[in-house]
């Protein structure tokens, strides 16, 4: 469904600019949790970008069901990580959920229905009338869900969007992402900076080495399903990925801080 060939990318001049990325190849199928990790600075956010469309690679192609993007593509949407600042404080839930709806050619009782149904799906049905700044930030993040979700995509791009979360929401919202895929039939791009939930969520865990980034493992996770907040993390799967994530990340955070590797922002 998404594919990434030997994307590369330059900040800069496509020549002798700051290199974020070298040579990127993967494929996400269809219906997958595939969370991206990595050493802090090393260009999480810069591939999310490029998958989103909203980056343009210096080499290299993005293709969405076999067709190269050259912008941001219909199937994709994107929750980004600072869910104060995208959702729009004058409007009120309901509307800000409808908003990316306003480009489809939908009738206003369709457009009604789907953000019933996103907002509904997110625990939310009983807040369509309330202001972002009316609610917690778990909530306003389940808004930013919601609103991706109204907008039906293939794929659902997410960047740390639990980062700025207490750990009770973090893990309920954990929960929420799964239950999202199976009622959606959505695939998922997570990048966390998280370890735990990383593996967590995940069908695969795609391992970012160093910047100019690359792949540096592309590890399955074969966890059982449904995932539980307790019993998951006790399963003896879990503490050997944790452990063997946690050696990588830090050998490769080392490597970044011996060779002065600037951070991407």
């Amino acid at each position: 469904m998404l594919t990434l060939n030997g994307v590369s990318k330059r900040y800069g001049d496509a020549s002798t600019g700051t290199p974020a990325v070298k040579d990127l190849s993967f494929t996400i199928g269809g219906g997958q949790i595939v969370t991206i990790v990595g050493p802090s600075g090393c260009g999480k956010t810069t591939v999310l970008k490029l998958m989103a469309g909203l980056l343009t690679p210096t080499s290299g192609t993005v293709e969405v069901d076999g067709r190269a993007i050259s912008g941001p593509p219909e199937q994709i949407a994107l929750v980004f990580q600072d869910y104060a600042n995208s959702l729009y404080p004058w409007m009120t839930v309901a509307d800000n959920v409808a908003f990316p709806l306003r480009r489809l050619k939908l009738s206003r009782s369709a457009r009604r229905d789907r953000v019933a149904r996103a907002l509904q799906s997110v625990g939310l049905a009983g807040f369509t009338d309330k202001y972002p700044w009316q609610l917690s930030g778990g909530m306003q993040q389940r808004v930013a869900i919601a609103r991706g979700l109204a907008y039906q995509p293939e794929i659902l791009l997410m960047d740390e969007p639990f980062g700025a979360l207490d750990a009770q929401t973090r893990a309920d919202l954990e929960d929420l992402v799964m239950k999202i895929r199976d009622d959606f039939d959505v695939t998922i791009v997570f990048v966390t900076h998280d370890i735990d939930e990383s593996i967590y969520l995940a069908d695969r865990v795609l391992v970012m080495g160093p910047r100019p980034t690359f792949i540096d493992e592309d590890l399955p996770v074969t966890l059982p399903k449904p995932r539980d907040q307790l019993l998951t993390k006790q399963h003896a799967e879990f503490g050997e990925l944790r452990a063997h994530l946690y050696r990588n990340i830090k050998a490769s955070s080392q490597l970044m801080a011996q060779t002065g590797t600037v951070p991407t922002t």
